[in-house]
């Protein structure tokens, strides 16, 4: 039996009852197309497994359409945000090397020289700083989103706290009176402004708080600091500095003898997956690390077709999450 021939764009527009000029435009931006049409389309892409022919477009308009995204090498690996990035390249018809660079910013900013210098590349995004000056080597655009730093740590957005602000006001409105913060990794931007922020929205908002515990992300950090309080603490509401702090908080908690939320709220952040489906389920801050991914994408690839940059997006990566973990304290 002879091997399936792949699915040609024609096809794809005959089955979608399109023209092959507006698949050529699905696969370039799929959101500048009607709904309905996008829709066929996509069904039509789904239904013949439709891949372009990335290798007979490169031979016919001396592209490759390939980027790289540069990144520095460290243990808090950025995979959602690689991963929106990187879906949203593939329907722009793109294929995505992902280049982690052990050391500083000279290292990351020579292995970009030598990646636009190859020829392989179309454009390069680089999430951690590199130094550059030029957006623009060998004629191949540059991006530079400086999402994290030379340890993968969050900068710009994901260090930001305001939301801690909403999370102690928020559980003041339920009737907590009594605070603790279990913080993350005092090396990290994310960490001390949490910490700084809470502590300024405490002393605001004339509540009283039983300490910070300077923890390290870990679910052990805050097993350790809720069950090292003492007994008559008096602490109704624990503000953690992720998921997996408040999931060691609760653990704690309960091997105490006290329950959640009965006699203690907790709040995380990140939304992480299992904080869902935990018993209780956290209430946390969701963080759409998607939309900075594909936001940096959209500005290379506009940078590439030499169109003006998208605008920025008016909203915030951040939002609370309100779920079984948090009520008003005993007594209330």
């Amino acid at each position: 039996m002879e091997p399936k021939r792949p699915a040609t764009i024609h096809q794809v527009a005959r089955l979608a009852g399109v023209s092959h000029t507006t698949v050529s435009r699905y696969l370039q931006d799929a959101d500048s197309l009607k709904p309905k049409t996008r829709i066929k389309v996509e069904f039509a892409v789904k239904s013949l497994d439709y891949r372009p022919n990335l290798v007979a477009r490169s031979m016919r308009t001396r592209r490759t359409n390939r980027l790289a995204i540069v990144l520095a090498s460290g243990p808090h690996f950025p995979g959602r945000l690689l991963v929106a990035a990187s879906e949203t390249a593939h329907r722009a018809g793109y294929q995505v090397d992902i280049v982690s660079v052990e050391g500083g910013q000279r290292a990351r900013s020579a292995r970009i020289e030598d990646l636009a210098r190859s020829g392989q590349v179309e454009g390069i995004l680089a999430i951690s700083p590199t130094g550059l000056k030029s957006k623009r080597l060998q004629q191949v655009p540059i991006v530079e989103s400086e999402t994290y730093d030379d340890k993968l740590r969050g900068l710009g957005e994901l260090a930001a706290a305001s939301e801690m602000v909403e999370i102690v006001e928020y559980l003041a409105s339920l009737g907590h009176r009594s605070f603790f913060h279990v913080s993350g990794d005092q090396d990290f931007g994310s960490a001390r402004n949490r910490k700084a922020v809470y502590l300024e929205a405490i002393e605001r908002l004339g509540l009283s708080s039983v300490g910070v515990y300077d923890g390290d992300w870990t679910a052990q950090s805050g097993f350790d600091a809720i069950t090292a309080l003492p007994g008559d603490c008096g602490v109704t509401a624990v503000v953690a500095a992720n998921d997996v702090v408040a999931m060691g908080v609760v653990r704690g908690a309960l091997s105490r003898g006290w329950s959640v939320p009965g006699d203690l709220s907790v709040f995380g952040w990140d939304d992480e997956v299992m904080g869902k489906f935990a018993t209780p389920s956290l209430s946390t801050v969701a963080v759409d690390r998607e939309a900075q991914g594909r936001d940096a994408i959209l500005r290379l690839l506009a940078e590439i077709s030499g169109e003006p940059a998208p605008e920025p997006a008016a909203r915030t990566i951040n939002r609370l999450i309100f779920r079984e973990s948090t009520a008003p304290p005993p007594g209330a």
